[in-house]
């Protein structure tokens, strides 16, 4: 029997080739085999040397190409037949990337398992944008939630946003509407600044800005697809530009 191969598990962050590690970039070009999300830039998949086997197992809402336990599955069949497996996922592999869940079959299947990590999704659209999510004048704390979840609604966000505090919110397009309501249901004022920002460090990206009111019109008037953020808070609105200038110029 072959000797298992490695699963690296590899953060390929917001998506500009650019914004990878050089340990990303290195594994990306030797790979034999690349597994990969859906919110992997081609631009990254690019990089992977001819003759590389790519597979895609790409998640959309309600509709998985295979289940995460399948996922886990090919990994490891994949590395115990003697292969490294590059499993590439946007952003970084431990912030709402399962990457936890599948260094977990790994180590049950007693396959070795590297993490790379990447600059995170959060990180990265917020740098692309110019929006610190901390600032010694209005935020000292900063979250991250997952705004596509089962029993969204049960979720206690109570504190995560308001004065002094930044909430990021992941996968959350879908769901803009009961985000905003939550929220507000919580005790957020209405008017609180908010940004989306869609295809975050591509040369496509747009920065949308208003209220967290008017959250669920904004992403709905402008169309907003993943992959897209929502940041809550006053860091948003830190800067001499208008809010409604911003969003239309950004649909423009």
């Amino acid at each position: 029997m072959a000797n298992p191969g490695t699963i690296y598990l590899v953060g390929a962050g917001p998506g500009d080739p650019e914004l990878l590690t050089v340990r990303a970039a290195r594994l990306i070009a030797r790979a034999e085999i690349i597994v990969h999300d859906g919110l992997v830039d081609p631009a990254i998949l690019a990089l992977a040397k001819e003759g590389a086997e790519l597979i895609s197992v790409a998640k959309q809402r309600s509709k998985h190409t295979l289940p995460q336990e399948q996922i886990n599955a090919l990994l490891v069949r994949e590395a115990l037949a003697g292969r490294d497996v590059v499993r590439l996922k946007g952003g970084d592999p431990l912030i709402f990337g399962r990457g936890g869940e599948e260094a977990e079959a790994a180590h049950a299947a007693g396959v070795p398992v590297e993490i790379v990590p990447g600059i995170s999704a959060a990180n990265g659209a917020a740098a692309a944008a110019q929006i610190a999510l901390t600032h010694r004048e209005a935020s000292s704390i900063v979250s991250f939630v997952a705004g596509q979840c089962k029993g969204l609604s049960e979720q206690d966000w109570t504190g995560l946003a308001g004065k002094g505090r930044t909430l990021v919110i992941y996968m959350g397009v879908k769901t803009a509407p009961q985000i905003a309501e939550k929220l507000m249901e919580d005790g957020l004022a209405p008017g609180m600044p908010v940004a989306v920002i869609e295809n975050a460090a591509r040369p496509e990206m747009r920065v949308l800005r208003g209220m967290l009111a008017g959250l669920p019109d904004l992403v709905a008037r402008y169309r907003v697809k993943s992959p897209a953020l929502i940041v809550i808070g006053e860091v948003t609105a830190r800067d001499d530009i208008s809010l409604v200038q911003v969003a239309q110029e950004a649909a423009q």
